[in-house]
């Protein structure tokens, strides 16, 4: 069955997130995913937050940039997280953007390198091992959590380009593609991740997750194809959605069908009404979607 989420964009001041979770609880939502993008809000901070005010949800942090956060620090919050809300944080990572990453002086020269040492480092913890490496940049000496998951928590990898993707299959958990990605960008990644899952012999479950930039309303099209102008992706065929439930669910059934396990609805940055986003893909949209 495909997991449906959507997105609490941290254009949204944090003050906001309170409102939103409760109502993607309220209405039955699989997930809500938040973004620690540079330098709007927390990830970790803003997922705790949106946990303790909900009871089923769960909540993912799409992504957390690599070389802003020390390894044993993103373990430690990871296994804190899981922790105190067995099964419902699901934490994603990633190169971060390099210019940001550039402004606080974290520029990786070899950012597939750093994510490569990252996330045999930070599974490994999770896992309740104890680690000592010395790579590029990830340097542990003998590191072990005192607290760890009781169980192995999966880690999806950001990823866009062909060297990533194939890391994203042989390292980590999962990956989490862009909202810039149509059926068959999902198609081309998942081609590339099964490539990297065969080098690694890993047969075991590897979900992808797609974010749609999505747009409902009277004004859905005008919004939506606003956000593609000013990204660059305007000329890109069966990118994004906008209009009723009908129409985006045939969005998602088409990101399905080229193998994206979880869609997570991505609102424009104008949207006018988070609370009734996140009820129309919980209402309207998920009982369209198989």
């Amino acid at each position: 069955m495909t997991t449906l989420g959507a997105v609490f964009r941290p254009q949204l001041p944090p003050e906001r997130l309170r409102a939103v979770a409760r109502a993607a609880d309220a209405a039955g939502l699989e997930e809500l995913w938040l973004w620690e993008d540079c330098f709007l809000e927390g990830g970790i901070s803003a997922a705790a937050a949106a946990l303790a005010w909900t009871e089923r949800l769960r909540v993912g942090v799409g992504l957390l940039p690599v070389p802003l956060r020390n390894v044993a620090v993103a373990a430690m919050e990871t296994a804190t997280l899981d922790r105190l809300f067995p099964g419902r944080a699901v934490l994603a990572v990633g190169h971060g953007v390099q210019d940001w990453m550039g402004q606080v002086g974290a520029r990786a020269e070899s950012p597939v390198t750093l994510l490569r040492e990252y996330l045999a480092a930070l599974r490994a913890l999770l896992r309740g091992e104890r680690v000592t490496t010395d790579g590029r940049y990830v340097k542990l000496d003998g590191v072990a959590l005192d607290w760890p998951p009781p169980a192995p928590v999966p880690i999806l990898a950001g990823a866009t380009g062909p060297r990533s993707l194939r890391l994203s299959g042989e390292a980590a958990d999962g990956t989490i593609l862009t909202a810039n990605t149509p059926p068959e960008g999902v198609r081309k990644a998942r081609r590339l991740i099964d490539e990297g899952r065969e080098a690694a012999s890993r047969t075991d479950a590897h979900r992808v997750a797609v974010y749609l930039l999505t747009a409902t309303g009277p004004d859905a099209a005008a919004r939506l194809h606003a956000e593609q102008r000013a990204e660059g992706v305007a000329s890109v065929p069966d990118l994004g959605a906008a209009g009723d439930a009908d129409a985006v669910a045939r969005a998602v059934r088409r990101l399905v069908e080229a193998g994206a396990d979880t869609v997570i609805l991505q609102p424009t940055a104008d949207e006018p009404d988070p609370e009734g986003f996140i009820r129309f893909t919980a209402e309207e949209v998920r009982p369209l979607v198989p």
